[in-house]
């Protein structure tokens, strides 16, 4: 009897990218604490704070005035010309509704800008360490990552010489992510600018991924889109999610040319369409109500990171980078491989998790090996528990 031939089962663009690190981590975690394991969680990137009432009360009140209906693809008018505006205020930027969209989450607007941008080939140049997302969503859409190292005795510090020395002529865009996620570095604004006009004479994409932008510790919040003259060039994406505590609402933005924005638009038609009608409504709030509430989540971030920081300090031979801003830590725990048959930072973590039950995410997945993730965006109590745990633990290595 003939054999059949052997049936492909998935496409070649799904097989070249994997589930998320951070998603992965939750997962296992999940899974323990259904079994009734008292778990310390130091693994998701969120806000530990409740939405703001006020933006809550928005959404409220959008779904009693029958705002449950689809939208424009891009968003509504009213929110757009809100984004432009707030960003405009608090950065100096000049866009026009018309240059910006509404995107379920920025992580999507993340995706779209990468699929209209990049074909079979291009190269992206990514920093190290990166977001976990960049590396596959480039894959997917074809292209190839150029990975630059930074270098954590340097602050993670990522200059124009670095970027240069890895353009060649199939770079097509360099994604800037600041305040780091997982690092939490900040670019210096004369660096960021300087990366911003080389790649704008070259003719080469930037695109800021804004997702921490203000949750900057340092002196001068800075953007890409202050940078005026590269316009052409940049692509801004946003996310309400980690400023207004507003993960699980999904609502991101992007600003670009407007042709950029309306292939953009073209491609989400196609997948999600628009975002909920109800969520932009308290996208608005957020964005036109007051901001005292994100100054207030900024300075408990900036305490919680210091108490994370004085607990690692007292773990012997685990160093630290002080983060300038999101609300991660990134130690490096490379000191203890080779004991007791650890041999990288995700033997770290997954040992933390299931001996200790204490969940970080391994280094790994954002391009290094040596570090392990932590997020202080929790309770003082929670980083107390969790600190005391890491120090028993590593102390028996």
């Amino acid at each position: 009897m003939a054999t059949l031939p052997a049936v492909k089962q998935f496409s070649d663009r799904i097989n070249r990218i994997e589930i998320s690190a951070t998603m992965a981590v939750v997962a296992e975690a999940a899974q323990l604490k259904a079994g009734g394991a008292d778990l310390v969680e130091f693994g998701a990137g969120e806000p530990h704070f409740p939405t703001p009432q006020h933006i809550k009360d928005a959404a409220i009140a959008a779904i009693n005035n029958n705002c449950t209906r689809y939208t424009a693809v891009a968003g509504i008018q009213e929110l757009r010309t809100a984004i432009v505006r707030r960003h405009a205020a608090d950065f100096g930027s000049m866009y026009q509704p018309s240059e910006c969209m509404v995107s379920t989450g920025g992580k999507l607007a993340l995706f779209n800008a990468l699929q209209v941008l990049v074909d079979h080939g291009d190269e992206v140049i990514v920093p190290v360490p990166y977001w976990v997302s960049f590396k596959d969503i480039i894959e997917y859409a074809g292209g190839k990552c150029v990975f630059v190292e930074t270098d954590e005795t340097d602050n993670f510090r990522l200059t124009p010489e670095m970027i240069e020395r890895q353009i060649t002529p199939r770079t097509r865009a360099i994604i800037v992510n600041t305040p780091n996620n997982p690092s939490g570095a900040v670019l210096n604004p004369a660096d960021f600018s300087a990366i911003l006009r080389l790649a704008h004479k070259r003719g080469i994409y930037v695109i800021a991924d804004e997702c921490y932008v203000y949750l900057n510790f340092t002196p001068r919040c800075f953007s890409a889109g202050s940078v005026t003259d590269v316009k052409q060039h940049l692509l801004i994406v946003g996310s309400l999610s980690k400023t207004y505590a507003m993960t699980g609402w999904r609502l991101g933005y992007a600003m670009a040319p407007a042709p950029i924005i309306n292939a953009m638009t073209k491609l989400q038609s196609q997948s999600t369409s628009s975002t909920a009608h109800m969520v932009q409504m308290a996208g608005l709030a957020a964005v036109t109500g007051p901001q005292d509430c994100v100054e207030k989540m900024k300075k408990d971030y900036i305490q919680l990171r210091d108490l994370t920081l004085g607990h690692l300090s007292l773990i012997p031979d685990v160093s630290c980078v002080k983060p300038e801003g999101a609300f991660y830590v990134y130690p490096n725990v490379s000191a203890y491989f080779g004991k007791s048959g650890i041999n990288s930072a995700a033997d770290v973590a997954k040992r933390l998790l299931h001996e200790a039950h204490v969940v970080t995410v391994p280094g790994e997945a954002f391009g290094t090996r040596e570090h392990i993730r932590l997020s202080y965006a929790t309770s003082p109590t929670e980083i107390e528990r969790g600190m005391e745990r890491m120090q028993e633990w590593f102390g028996k290595l």
